[in-house]
Formats: structure tokens, C-alpha cells, sequence
């Protein structure tokens, strides 16, 4: 059993390592298109129809590839390259199915375990060729595909509905509450199906006028990275020479709420890094809704706080939530030896 957990622990490690490059990417070129284009420009200006819709739009397409290229290499460190396609395609059924990183994670674990399954396949030794060109690749992507659509497809519908459910009954009754639920749900999985629920909901009030749940749902989303790139700071020893060279982009991501920056380290090492991150937008979530803070664009981060109607207590919710998030990560993350990490 300690053995799996390790293998599974490098195979996150992995992943992530191919991942963070289209992260970097894609969220640095999304920030550019808003600082240049304005944060509407999804919305005002065709695709590629100028160049900071052209930049806008590169991002998106690197960021689309995030959560695939994860599913592609942890399954790859499970199973070697015939573990790439079934993982790859979990990965993309994940992003489709709007389970986010924490869905691709999944897939590619399972990935990697059916193909390592499917190379014990005996056969003659005149078909021995096919196993790793035709047998696994159809029965890999096939298997994984079936388990992504009717395994796990269906309970993200149930728990989106029972989110979105409970969020509706909250609504404004108790504000602190609200804004607890809120950001937790926003930190938990950062693209997957909880995240999407509370801006769907941030999105709903806003079209009916009140405009306190967006302001909320800006600083529960641009906590995450917040907290990383703090704690990447003042804490150098708990985070590898990769980690704490993408303090500049966690920064940016940070700064345009761009909350997938987080995902890389949040899927490294999930059971320290959600919860931390979770507690730190609860916070800066609740003190939106203390503070009356309101916003009227529906994203854009530090670039649209002329839409706010106090940006000093807005930056200093922010503050706080990302301190939160990094004392936590502080506390609980334990020094690390990039010499064991390499080797492993």
C-alpha cells in the first residue's frame, strides 16, 4: 500500500511538472489580453479579431490543454508511454465534463492502472506487437472513456445541482455564512464543478442586481495564488526551485484572477494545499460580504477595480485571505529535499 501511495505521489509530481508550463503560458497571455484588451474582451471582440483578443485567446488555448497534458503524465508515470492516450483522453473528458484538475488526477491514476492491467494481456507471440500499438491504446481509451462518461459524469451532475441547490437556499440570509461556503467551494477545486457553481451563482446575482456575491467570488478566486506566492517567499525551504520560480506568474494569476495558477501545486500536494487554500477565500470571502464590498464587472481582478465600490477594503480582504492561505501552507508544508524528490 505505501509503495502505491508513493507511486501515485510521483505520478502527481509528474504531471504537474508537464502541466505548469501551459499554466505559466496560458495564464500570463489571459492576463496580457485583459491589462490590454479590457476585462470584457471575451465577450466585445471575435476571436483573433485584434491582438489582444489574439493574445486573450492564445492563453485559453493553453490553458485548455492543461488539464489533458495532467491526465497524459501522471498516467505516463504510472504506465510508461502506453499509458499517454487513455490518460490524455480521461484528462480531456475531465475538462469537458467540468470535473477540473481534481477529475483529470483521477483520470490519469485510473489510466495508468488499466493500461499496467492491460500489459499482463497474453497472447501469441506472432500478436505480441499489437498489445502496445492497437490492443491497449483501443482498450485503454475505450475503458477510461466509459468510466469518465457513466462513473464519474453522472455524481458531478448530482453534486453540481445539490451546489447549486444549497447556494440558492443560503442566499442572503446570513452572509458570513454565505461567503464561508462560497469560498471554499471557489478554492476547492479551482475550474471543477464547485468552482463553476459558486461563479455561476456570483454570475445569477449579478444579473438580478446584486452585485455583493461577485465581489465576493473576486477575492475568493484570487486568494489562491496569492497564498502560494506568499508562502513561496517567506517560506523558500518548503517549496522545490520549479515551484518557487513560478512565483512571478502566481503573482499575475493573483492579479488578473487567474485562480488556475494555484492547480499545479494544489494537485502536487492536495491534501495540505486545497484545505489551506480553502480556509484562506473562506476568509476573504466572508470579509467581502462584513465590508459591503460590491463589484460590477464579472471578471477582470486588480485590472476592473474601477467597477468596485471600495477598492482599499477589497485589497485589504485580499490581503488577508492570502495570508491566511500562506500561514497555513507555512505551517503545514514540511521542507523539502529536491535530491529525494529527483530521485523518486
Amino acid at each position: 500500500m505505501k509503495e502505491q501511495l508513493n507511486e501515485i505521489k510521483s505520478a502527481l509530481l509528474t504531471g504537474v511538472s508537464y502541466m505548469l508550463p501551459f499554466v505559466i503560458a496560458g495564464g500570463v497571455m489571459i492576463a496580457i489580453g485583459f491589462a490590454i484588451g479590457g476585462y470584457d474582451i471575451p465577450n466585445t471582440v471575435e476571436q483573433y479579431g485584434n491582438f489582444p483578443s489574439t493574445v486573450f485567446w492564445l492563453g485559453k488555448q493553453a490553458f485548455a490543454l492543461m488539464v489533458p497534458v495532467l491526465g497524459a503524465y501522471v498516467a505516463y508515470s504510472i504506465a510508461d508511454k502506453p499509458g499517454l492516450a487513455p490518460g490524455m483522453v480521461g484528462g480531456a473528458l475531465a475538462d469537458v465534463q467540468g470535473s477540473g484538475f481534481l477529475g483529470g488526477l483521477i483520470a490519469g491514476i485510473v489510466a495508468g492502472y488499466i493500461v499496467n492491467l492491460l500489459k499482463k494481456i497474453a497472447l501469441p507471440a506472432q500478436l505480441r506487437s499489437l498489445l502496445p500499438t492497437l490492443i491497449i491504446p483501443i482498450l485503454g481509451v475505450g475503458a477510461i472513456g466509459l468510466i469518465m462518461v457513466y462513473v464519474i459524469g453522472e455524481p458531478i451532475s448530482m453534486l453540481t445541482t445539490a451546489l447549486t441547490d444549497m447556494l440558492n437556499s443560503l442566499g442572503t440570509g446570513n452572509l458570513v455564512v454565505l461567503g464561508i461556503v462560497q469560498g471554499c467551494m471557489l478554492a476547492f477545486d479551482m475550474g471543477g464543478p464547485c468552482n463553476k457553481v459558486a461563479y455561476a451563482f456570483a454570475l445569477a446575482a449579478m444579473e438580478a442586481g446584486n452585485f455583493a456575491p461577485m465581489a465576493a467570488n473576486f477575492i475568493g478566486s484570487m486568494a489562491p495564488p496569492l497564498g502560494i506566492a506568499i508562502a513561496c517567499l517567506i517560506a523558500k525551504k518548503k517549496f522545490t526551485s520549479e515551484e518557487r520560480a513560478a512565483v512571478p506568474g502566481l503573482f499575475a494569476g493573483a492579479f488578473g484572477m487567474i485562480t488556475e495558477f494555484a492547480i499545479p501545486f494544489a494537485a502536487a500536494d492536495p491534501i495540505k494545499v486545497i484545505p489551506s487554500l480553502m480556509a484562506g477565500s473562506a476568509v476573504g470571502c466572508a470579509l467581502s460580504y462584513v465590508f459591503g464590498l460590491t463589484m460590477r464587472a464579472p471578471h477582470g481582478g486588480l485590472f476592473v477595480l474601477f467597477a468596485l465600490n471600495n477598492a482599499i477594503m477589497f485589497i485589504v480582504a485580499l490581503l488577508i485571505a492570502g495570508a491566511v492561505s500562506a500561514g497555513l501552507l507555512v505551517l503545514l508544508k514540511k521542507p523539502v529535499n529536491e535530491e529525494v524528490e529527483l530521485a523518486e
